[in-house]
């Protein structure tokens, strides 16, 4: 397959090199979209008031992908519009340094870049290592090389994508996979208050796993397991029950 890949670490993170390492080296031809510095929870925000620069980027003297001066959304839709061509048959997103679960997708650059690709009608997968501290970029890569050999991207929904949660071990160590829901996992939030150099108050965003009860479906009790969560999403935001709430008021 011609793949397009893309990341909110940055195009220089260990991440997206070894998920490039990785489809290229199961035969696929890949071309490297990235940002070209880290565009973590920008969510999915493209750049409309200014030029995006897409700079060639090389590693040990050989040419890597283009690192785009924009968000996660911006280097996919460039990256179809302008560098790899409409022919692309997946946008992949990551390999993240930590996990997107729950509500971190809203937020999340990583699940953005593949959100991006299905709205331009692509089959499109986000990809994440869970634990930030101590990655496993190449489980997360044999993975969805393993997962792409059996799985038909072409069944991915029109204007959805799958969202790939994968447990930090050794390979040999997760149990599978499950498809499941978005949990309601969530970030009990605060701000630490500090003090810059010249005595003016700054504040650092801080944060706290909100513990709850969860089904058994949902992305956080797979990962707890040791199971790659595979979660389907859809761009649209729509709540078809809540609507049928509603509309039963209008009188």
């Amino acid at each position: 397959m011609k793949i397009l890949i893309t990341n909110d670490d940055g195009i220089h993170a260990e991440g997206i090199a070894c998920l490039n390492d990785c489809l290229r080296e199961a035969g696929h031809e890949v071309v490297v979209s990235a940002p070209y510095t880290e565009q973590s929870a920008t969510g999915h925000a493209i750049t409309l008031r200014k030029p995006i620069w897409a700079k060639k980027v090389y590693k040990k003297d050989t040419f890597f992908g283009y690192g785009v001066t924009g968000t996660p959304a911006d280097s996919v839709k460039i990256g179809i519009l302008e560098l790899a061509g409409k022919d692309v048959d997946l946008v992949v997103s990551g390999i993240n340094r930590g996990a997107n679960l729950g509500t971190d997708i809203p937020y999340s650059g990583t699940v953005s870049g593949a959100l991006e690709g299905a709205i331009m009608g692509y089959p499109s997968i986000a990809i994440s290592s869970i634990n930030p501290k101590e990655p496993h970029f190449c489980t997360a890569g044999v993975f969805l090389v393993d997962f792409l050999k059996e799985f038909d991207v072409k069944t991915i929904k029109r204007f959805g994508a799958l969202n790939i949660n994968v447990p930090s071990v050794q390979y040999d160590l997760v149990k599978g996979f499950r498809y499941t829901k978005q949990s309601s996992r969530r970030f009990d939030d605060y701000f630490e208050k500090r003090l810059d150099p010249y005595g003016n108050d700054y504040f650092w965003l801080m944060g706290d796993i909100k513990e709850e009860e969860l089904p058994e479906d949902s992305d956080w009790i797979a990962i707890q397991k040791n199971f790659v969560s595979i979660t389907p999403l859809t761009v649209f935001m729509y709540d078809h029950e809540w609507y049928q709430e509603l509309k039963k008021m209008e009188g």
